[in-house]
């Protein structure tokens, strides 16, 4: 029981966004204020020496702009800023100074080099950041079958193991309860072996829709039959990722294999 404490904790899906910071996931305004003010900021700063700096040492200055609100992996955060620091730079460090009339060829260049290099950045950081989430969370879903894994050698009581189960089943799908019942139950969603939540014959897209709120049964599976099923009740609403669900089928073969195993031994 203790081994499966920790991996219940890291899985809940209010947790398992990865690398995303906490306080711009609660507050995207603040990173909205940053992408906004920060380039209006350093472009003032840089006003006393626009005179002394040629107009493609104030946009590279602003590019740093940008690609620091780029590493936050939000690409509208990035597009945001790059418009930002267009529009401070042309309002500031580009004659007519204080206007948004640009009288240069090369300053309307920049300036569109700018929205440009803003764009790119900010589609590769959150490329990067979703690479970075996917194996983060593919870490730790490895981390949990391994735990449920020894668990089950450990020669564990299947009932222990059953809750034991039922609590990372839990954090895993965003549930209100999981209950293990070794009848099949009332509900019309029930959870294929390749993690697809199907009613009847139609596929229902968790990642959109999340579980269906009247409930869906998880086969427990063993030996080429179904030995019980868990009954996910979710939290209405909750998206769930497909990986979790192959996770969870997963999850439950191996007490499949555990009632298997336990059965074997007390006939023997």
């Amino acid at each position: 029981m203790d081994s499966l404490t920790q991996p219940t904790t890291v899985l809940n899906p209010a947790a398992s966004i990865g690398l995303e910071s906490p306080t711009v996931r609660r507050h995207p305004w603040l990173l909205l204020a940053v992408a906004v003010l920060g380039p209006v900021a350093v472009a003032l700063l840089l006003t006393p020496w626009r005179d002394r700096l040629a107009g493609a040492d104030d946009a590279l200055i602003l590019v740093v702009v940008i690609v620091a609100v780029a590493t936050a992996g939000y690409r509208w955060a990035a597009a945001v800023c790059a418009l930002a620091s267009a529009l401070s730079f042309d309002f500031f460090l580009t004659r007519p100074y204080n206007s948004f009339r640009i009288t240069r060829t090369s300053d309307l260049v920049t300036e569109l080099l700018l929205l440009v290099v803003g764009l790119v950045v900010g589609d590769l950081a959150a490329r990067g950041r979703t690479q970075r989430v996917a194996a983060d969370r593919g870490r730790r879903h490895l981390a949990l079958l391994h735990s449920v894994t020894e668990l089950a050698a450990g020669g564990t009581d299947p009932s222990e193991l059953i809750d034991a189960a039922g609590q990372e089943l839990t954090g895993l799908l965003n549930l209100r309860s999981c209950e293990f019942t070794p009848r099949k139950p009332p509900v019309a969603a029930r959870v294929g072996s390749d993690g697809t939540v199907r009613i009847g014959t139609m596929d229902w897209s968790t990642a959109d829709l999340g579980l269906p709120h009247r409930g869906v049964d998880l086969p427990v599976r063993g030996g080429g039959a179904v030995l019980g099923h868990f009954v996910l009740i979710p939290v209405p609403g909750a998206r769930i990722p497909s990986d979790h669900l192959v996770v969870a089928v997963a999850l439950a073969d191996q007490v499949g294999a555990a009632l298997i195993g336990s059965a074997a031994h007390a006939a023997s």
